[in-house]
């Protein structure tokens, strides 16, 4: 019977199959629906994380859920903005950046009631906005600490991205902090209110896909398949765009073209783009960032910027 066996493998290997491949790689990695992770969609539902030897699972949970759920052991890695994985290092919670996702260029910002003309005109004003240690949250402070502000100086109103845009469509507070997809539900309707700023006055929501420092570890080649299979989805969006914005749009409930349209207001990151980030503007960035969340009380002291990402991702 042993041998029977042995000369079948040996008839399946003569007539061009394998054996069965190596295990993949589980991974899960939690994200929200975000338009800049739809990449990280695409990859999953193309095939393409399979394609690099990697089993992985998307789970939407909200930003500041992601670093509970990554010290039980629920996740391995996450997707996040850049200054949360330096909140998130400072909780006691060791992450490692393996590569940098997008970069918002108008996608997030402030929505007002059309009477408020200037960032000044917030004081006193309630704005809803997700709670401390969000990108959100992050986004209000760092444009009202740029006006001589901070948030003290407004009544803040605690409400998830989405609900806050939905909330603010109601009629309900005077302006919101919120992000793509929702924001456009606010474009073009002046009656409701208008943007009032944007990552475009303010360029500061930077997104990166990270990952415990245990799981990199224990598995070397993860990094680099992880990133390798996001680029192969951003060289699919090039190539066949309209099937690629409707299996990211479907995620998140748009068609492709409302996905599309989305998109417009950020940029993808491809490999090229990711060495120029990490060589320097990285570091010079974290290190701006640190110090408004010391003034914000989310951290009590900077961290060594250094150990905060990996470049393992990018070795040819």
């Amino acid at each position: 019977m042993k041998k029977f066996g042995l000369l079948a493998a040996a008839a399946l290997v003569a007539v061009g199959m394998s054996a069965p491949a190596v295990a993949a790689t589980k991974v899960a990695i939690g994200i929200s629906g975000w338009t800049g992770y739809g990449p990280l969609t695409l990859a999953k539902e193309a095939g393409l994380f399979a394609k690099h030897g990697l089993d992985v699972t998307l789970t939407k949970i909200p930003q500041q859920s992601r670093v509970l759920a990554i010290a039980s052991g629920d996740l391995q890695c996450a997707a996040t903005t850049v200054e949360t994985w330096i909140i998130w290092n400072e909780s006691g919670v060791p992450t490692q950046q393996i590569f940098q996702l997008d970069k918002s260029y108008g996608a997030d910002g402030i929505v007002v009631r059309p009477d408020i003309k200037s960032v000044a005109d917030l004081k006193g004003k309630a704005v809803a906005v997700q709670a401390p240690g969000s990108s959100p949250y992050f986004l209000l402070s760092w444009v009202l600490n740029k006006n001589g502000m901070t948030t003290k100086d407004v009544k803040v109103v605690n409400l998830e991205p989405g609900a806050a845009a939905q909330a603010f469509l109601a009629g309900q507070n005077d302006a919101a902090v919120t992000y793509e997809p929702y924001i456009s539900a606010v474009r073009d309707k002046p009656k409701v209110g208008h943007i009032l700023v944007t990552t475009l006055d303010y360029p500061m929501i930077l997104d990166s896909v990270g990952c415990t420092p245990a799981f990199l570890k224990a598995n070397p080649g993860a990094a680099k398949a992880l990133a390798d299979s996001y680029f192969d989805a951003l060289d699919m969006i090039k190539k066949e765009p309209e099937k690629s914005y409707k299996i990211m749009g479907a995620d998140v409930k748009q068609s492709a073209k409302e996905f599309e349209d989305s998109a417009k207001y950020l940029r993808w990151a491809d490999k090229a783009a990711n060495k120029k980030f990490f060589s320097k503007e990285f570091e010079d960035f974290s290190n701006t960032a640190a110090d408004l969340l010391l003034k914000m009380g989310l951290i009590k002291k900077k961290p060594d910027i250094s150990t905060l990402y990996t470049t393992s991702a990018f070795s040819d």
